[in-house]
């Protein structure tokens, strides 16, 4: 199924054994940009936050014995924030890129994701040869591998690049731009949201492998893994995807 790529690496044991790692209880605060359903979103119910990336990290945090508390930061300042320690780490569908390796450090990778163009119901004939071809107009959230995705696609003179996803949205639908390029793992909530206004038509543009972020250096890099290749030797991971995506 190629509407999302997911690729988890899973052992083919699941092991009984119980796991060194151990952070005594530890709370640990999470930085996220809680606007992108289903990796991360605010309830308006509960007012809590709620998601795929939460999930993974409570997941592995029972794992490894430490509390998770997400809060709530813009994608334009995270990872300044997550360098002057106020969360310990990022879990927001970050792409794991070679540029952002040289600032910070990874997890590895728990899923991979690949974009994917939000457009207008009444466009969504338009292929990704019209959109080179004729010069069309994409937007994405700036400092994001999306954005970076639009400039592939359409060149740098034809992406507009926006502060906020909100942003990037108002524009598409103003006409402003031709298309949104998206995550696609978001795919699906933003057609629900946008229903009968806009629809995801193109999809599969490029894969991305998703990890969760520390500071440089971080000792905690290494206990993270230990906690993820617990949840997907026993097969916890492989339920969390299934549970926002169908997929097995």
């Amino acid at each position: 199924m190629k509407k999302l790529i997911v690729t988890l690496a899973l052992s083919a044991l699941v092991s009984s054994a119980a796991y060194a790692a151990d952070l005594g209880g530890k709370l640990v605060k999470v930085g996220s940009d809680t606007t992108s359903p289903p990796m991360e979103s605010v309830d308006p119910t509960s007012g809590q936050i709620v998601g795929f990336d939460v999930d993974v990290v409570n997941a592995i945090c029972a794992k490894i014995n430490c509390q998770a508390e997400f809060v709530t930061t813009g994608w334009d300042g995270i990872f300044a924030a997550l360098d002057q320690s106020s969360f310990d780490l990022v879990a927001s569908g970050v792409s794991i890129t070679d540029e952002r390796k040289k600032a910070m450090d990874f997890s590895d990778p728990y899923i991979v994701n690949s974009q994917a163009v939000l457009m207008r119901v009444a466009d969504q004939g338009i292929s990704l040869d019209d959109f080179k071809a004729h010069g069309r107009k994409l937007s994405a959230q700036a400092n994001t591998t999306d954005a970076q995705v639009a400039e592939k696609v359409v060149g740098r003179e034809n992406v507009v690049a926006y502060d906020s996803f909100s942003a990037a949205i108002i524009a598409l639908k103003n006409k402003d731009v031709d298309g949104v390029v998206i995550n696609g793992a978001n795919a699906a909530a933003y057609e629900r949201e946008f229903a009968g206004e806009l629809v995801v038509a193109i999809k599969d543009l490029e894969s991305d492998p998703l990890g969760l972020v520390f500071r440089k250096g971080d000792e905690n890099v290494a206990v993270f893994n230990e906690g993820l290749k617990a949840i997907k030797d026993d097969g916890t991971l492989d339920k969390l995807v299934a549970k926002y995506w169908g997929l097995k």
